[in-house]
């Protein structure tokens, strides 16, 4: 009798089912909001500072890393906790991004202000950027408070090995959807507004809304099987949780994890160089407008959002790896490509980002799609599930990865000489020296992080049988826990 209802309890376990339409696109819309959050302010915060608010290029970039090392600190604390929330209501993780979706939209609206401290600002500098180190500081703790949560939820949604890389497709169908509707509304807000400042303004006040609405239809969209997931684990008998620094010796003793997070750090790095120097290389590189820059941007993430389910399917036939190697090598072209690109050569340049667009969506689908995998192997050897601290290394290091761009772009503009400019004021015309750097920034710097990351991925140990494997041990032992 009792092992009829055992085998009764299997049949109906919920992660053993399919997940439907409905759930996979309310997944989805949770990185809609961030995903704009973000791509704002990959593209565009930059130059906001050094091109609306006056702000010199080298502390505008010191700004924007501080702000993301906090926010690289923070991510393991939260996932920490997130690991350790208990709700009957919402979960471990939905509580987070309920509470926290309207602050993080609040802050990030507030870092596009240009407030006034003086009748003479230029002259004073410093009360202005210690402004947006303070608002980007809390902006970024409460881009965690609703995001870490949000990415922690993929292995608790299904533990099939495939139908993980479809989540992520749908995942990251919002986010670059969410990417490329940020650039429209870009497009559009500029072209009808011609203040510099009041366009920034606006832009984040509608991308704010969007992005809390986003995060409220994920939360109510996943909780049925979210709870059904912590009904189960909590059923599910685990050793007791250990201190906050053990956790953190034994994820980094999970070699699989390093090298996911190895692979993910050298590709995000290299997306995060490439974006925030293309506003400088389409304008002052290749002549172009201002209102030219989204356009450009939208190829690239229009085309890494096609080639998210050409790539999710044919990682079912020939693998992850392959998948990567594909679509880094000819993001690696498109980088050579960019670098000696010159004036006039506007289709090429198009080309260019058709095929560094191929490669970005790589980078997003494919180490997302390790990850679920490195928990598992983690649970099988320790017997508890760290979905959070594992996540929020993730995270960690998308955000160094940012940061570390971010400055290195903004200070190596300042060392060439890049002048910046103050709202009201044309753009002035750059030095060759400033010019170099920024083809430097677009070709030679994101090749060699995604470089490196090719190599992580050759010896990267977990396979799709390998992975058949774990779950099949971790299927025996609860079923010997539950006889």
């Amino acid at each position: 009798m009792n092992d009829s209802a055992a085998d009764g309890n299997a049949q109906r376990d919920p992660l053993s089912e399919k997940l439907d339409l409905k759930t996979k696109l309310a997944y989805g819309a949770g990185d809609l909001g961030p995903a704009i959050t973000a791509n704002i302010s990959v593209f565009f915060l930059l130059v906001f500072f050094t091109n609306v608010a006056g702000i010199p290029a080298g502390l505008a970039g010191s700004i924007l890393m501080i702000g993301k090392i906090w926010d690289g600190i923070n991510d393991p604390v939260v996932g920490f906790l997130t690991d350790k929330t208990k709700s009957r209501r919402w979960g471990r993780r939905l509580p987070w991004m309920f509470y926290g979706a309207i602050p993080f939209g609040i802050f990030f609206f507030l870092q596009w202000i240009v407030p006034r401290f003086s009748a003479n600002q230029s002259e004073n500098i410093w009360p202005l950027f210690w402004y947006y180190v303070a608002i980007g500081v809390i902006s970024q703790a409460f881009y965690t408070v609703v995001n870490l949560p949000y990415t922690a939820m993929t292995p608790e949604l299904t533990q099939d090995y495939d139908e993980r890389t479809s989540l992520n497709s749908y995942r990251f169908t919002f986010s670059i959807g969410g990417s490329i509707l940020s650039l429209i509304l870009t497009q559009i807000i500029f072209s009808q507004i011609s203040d510099r400042q009041q366009q920034y303004i606006v832009l984040a006040a509608v991308s704010t809304v969007i992005s809390i609405l986003g995060l409220y239809w994920c939360v109510f969209g996943v909780r049925n099987r979210i709870l059904a997931f912590e009904a189960k684990r909590i059923q599910t008998e685990e050793p007791a949780s250990l201190p906050f620094f053990e956790q953190l010796k034994i994820v980094f003793s999970n070699r699989p994890f390093l090298f996911v997070i190895g692979i993910y750090l050298f590709s995000w790095l290299g997306v995060q160089v490439t974006a925030s120097i293309i506003p400088y290389f389409v304008v002052n590189c290749m002549g172009l407008k201002e209102s030219d820059v989204p356009t450009v941007m939208i190829a690239v993430q229009g085309t890494a959002l096609v080639m998210l389910y050409v790539w999710g399917a044919l990682s079912k036939k020939v693998g992850k790896k392959v998948v990567y190697f594909l679509g880094m090598s000819l993001w690696i072209i498109a980088a050579a490509g960019l670098f000696f690109l010159q004036p006039g050569q506007i289709v090429l340049m198009y080309v260019m980002a058709v095929m560094a667009g191929i490669g970005v969506s790589t980078a997003y689908l494919i180490p997302w799609s390790m990850i679920p995998d490195v928990i598992e192997l983690d649970e099988l050897q320790t017997g508890q599930r760290r979905e959070g601290i594992f996540y929020g290394f993730m995270v960690l290091l998308q955000k160094f990865g940012l940061a570390f761009g971010l400055f290195l772009v903004g200070n190596a503009l300042q060392v060439s000489g890049f002048k910046e400019s103050v709202a009201g004021s044309p753009l002035p015309i750059q030095p060759e020296s400033a010019l170099f750097a920024i083809r430097i920034a677009v070709g030679p710097i994101p090749t060699v992080c995604l470089l490196c990351g090719l190599v992580l991925t050759y010896f990267y140990p977990i396979t799709r049988e390998m992975h058949a494997e774990i779950m099949l041990k971790l299927k025996e032992r609860q079923e010997k826990r539950g006889t």
